[in-house]
């Protein structure tokens, strides 16, 4: 196994920049950046590119690269024809991964949306996320679930999960995929997608099985 700390996506404050720092000035770990900010202070060295700092071309690709990138996360919105046309020419020495399972960070805010939801003040929010493992549902008026406000980011409503396209990203030459964690049987959704990988399980009997173990409908 491999520990990558990874940084944030919105940087608001000269608390958020300490940790910034603090987090890139790790050598012991290699570190995914979220936003320029910390790709500046990890230029020259191995990094992960998160999926944050929307990479959607080439020419991007091969400039982080040359100031140290290893690694780069598909932007959530790329589609498939996309990543084939990146993969074919990708830089040498260069990881491709994947957000394959989870709810979508769709956007970012400074303020928590638990706590503005309780009228408490940032710097007192008393961990009410705590209450909320897996967020708040927000629904339609038609009450149809629309988004999931958890802590300081937005969310889709429904869980994405690729796992029965993972033959597909093998093919495409995809190394790394993200399963993004929940609060309940995040193990047995990991081992699915281990056996999936392996081929222990079929792709359609993976769908099956995870549909049991997700929080909300998938997508």
């Amino acid at each position: 196994k491999e520990v990558v700390l990874s940084t944030q996506v919105l940087i608001e404050s000269g608390a958020d920049v300490t940790t910034l720092h603090k987090i890139t000035a790790h050598t012991d770990y290699r570190v995914e950046a979220n936003d320029m900010g910390a790709v500046h202070c990890l230029k020259g060295r191995d990094f992960v590119a998160g999926p944050h700092l929307n990479i959607y071309n080439l020419p991007t690709l091969a400039w982080l690269t040359g100031l140290g990138l290893r690694r780069w996360v598909m932007p959530l919105e790329m589609g498939q024809a996309d990543l084939a046309l990146m993969q074919q020419s990708r830089p040498l020495g260069v990881q491709t991964e994947v957000f394959a399972y989870g709810r979508m960070p769709l956007a970012f805010s400074a303020r928590c949306f638990t706590a503005r939801q309780r009228n408490l003040p940032k710097d007192d929010c008393r961990f009410s996320c705590l209450d909320h493992p897996d967020g708040l549902l927000l629904k339609t008026r038609e009450h149809e679930s629309f988004l999931v406000l958890n802590g300081t980011q937005t969310q889709s409503a429904k869980v994405y999960n690729l796992v029965d396209t993972l033959d597909d990203m093998q093919d495409l030459g995809v190394d790394v995929v993200r399963l993004s964690p929940q609060s309940q049987n995040m193990a047995e959704i990991v081992a699915v997608f281990d056996a999936t990988r392996k081929r222990k399980l079929s792709p359609q009997d993976a769908l099956a099985r995870l549909q049991t173990l997700m929080p909300a409908e998938g997508c």
